[in-house]
């Protein structure tokens, strides 16, 4: 029989007489090709080549983005007292009744243990048995203020300054700082009003983070772990197309790139480095990828939707020139040891590695206007020609 004919099943109508366009479409989500996950498929020819550059150059790199111990004492002593205090206001407020406090976490990289040297910023969040209203937040602010300043004067030590903001407020001391996240119990998500109270999204995120720093604790507490999101974060901070990325983004990638994998063990930093290159520049954070799973969400979830498409297109698009650079040689200066000549930008300008050629990739992704509605335009020029 032609394919395609009028057979007794009617192929090209959808057989059995039922129209193609009644069957429900199933978006397949792909993973991009991962080399480690691969192995056992792809057996290695020959030794793998002596990384002692690259690994050496990530561990110099990942020194100098710790925080020294000075600046962890700093933030420690800030973030201790702020503790005291807002526990004090948890178990007896007292005669303070501008807001109800239910409960107080801490946060962030500085919970995580990935804070960066000169980033010497904590972060708490708050929960109300109230709702968070703005004069709730000032109020709360002052208070905290107030009685953190009594701690500082006893110990002998200047004073600190408190400055609201669209999240909460910022306590700020002479060398550290701790921003206090304001949100909210869960069934009172509801009943908040643009006007009066903070940003549902706000409110939504601050709770999220809670449920980030908990997911971290129990599962992403190993050392290699955080040596990568250090190295990830700076690289993202200096690179534009990858900038996007967020703090929850890196820490499930590097989680990723360290712990999974057909061994279950823990890989080498330098493996993982490349392997969290390869796979931005392979499309995981792409439409139509697998991503990553977000553990803290409802099921189905990724990670990387936050993005819209043109960040998505750029990060992989400026992770393929990196990871190009990398493969010529060029660790140091991806990796900010080394700064390029003219003060170039590797993931933005064209350059040349022994005598190869690494040029920046165009946009793939280009929004597309809507189309006018040309019915009237039409309809004139048709009598235009019968005019004519």
């Amino acid at each position: 029989m032609v394919r395609g004919g009028r057979g007794r099943g009617m192929p090209g109508r959808g057989g059995m007489g039922r129209p193609p366009f009644n069957r429900p479409r199933v978006m397949m989500l792909r993973p991009p090709f991962d080399l480690i996950l691969a192995e056992p498929a792809f057996p290695r020819c020959k030794p793998a080549p002596d990384d002692t550059a690259l690994t050496q150059a990530l561990l110099k790199r990942h020194a100098e983005l710790c925080p020294t111990p000075g600046e962890q004492a700093a933030v420690l002593s800030l973030v201790t007292k702020l503790q005291t205090v807002l526990d004090n206001l948890v178990v007896a407020p007292g005669d303070f009744a501008a807001c109800q406090l239910e409960e107080v976490r801490q946060v962030g990289s500085y919970k995580k243990g990935t804070m960066m040297a000169g980033k010497n910023v904590a972060d708490i969040v708050v929960i109300m048995k109230t709702l968070p209203t703005k004069e709730a937040v000032e109020g709360l602010s002052n208070k905290v203020n107030e009685e953190v300043n009594k701690l500082m004067r006893a110990e002998g030590l200047g004073n600190v300054s408190s400055a609201c903001h669209e999240r909460g407020f910022t306590v700020t001391a002479a060398s550290s700082a701790v921003r206090v996240l304001v949100t909210t119990l869960h069934h009172n998500l509801r009943k908040l009003e643009p006007e009066v109270h903070l940003e549902y999204k706000v409110i939504s995120s601050h709770l999220a983070a809670i449920r980030h720093s908990r997911w971290f604790e129990e599962n992403a507490h190993h050392s290699s772990i955080k040596v990568l999101i250090r190295l990830l974060r700076d690289m993202c901070a200096r690179h534009s197309g990858l900038e996007p990325l967020t703090p929850w983004m890196i820490d499930l990638l590097a989680h990723h790139c360290i712990m999974n994998n057909p061994a279950r063990q823990v890989l080498p930093i330098n493996v993982a480095f490349r392997r969290a290159l390869s796979l931005l520049a392979g499309g995981l954070f792409l439409p139509g990828c697998a991503g990553l799973p977000d553990p803290c969400e409802a099921a189905h979830a990724r990670a990387h939707t936050a993005l819209d498409l043109p960040a998505q297109d750029h990060a992989a698009a400026t992770a393929q020139t990196l990871l190009r650079v990398v493969a010529r040689g060029g660790h140091r200066y991806v990796l900010g040891l080394q700064a390029f000549e003219g003060g170039k930008d590797i993931s933005t300008e064209i350059t040349v590695w022994d005598g190869v050629v690494v040029s920046p990739l165009a946009p793939a992704y280009h929004e597309t206007p809507e189309p006018m509605d040309t019915d009237d335009k039409e309809e004139d020029g048709a009598q235009d020609g019968v005019a004519a």
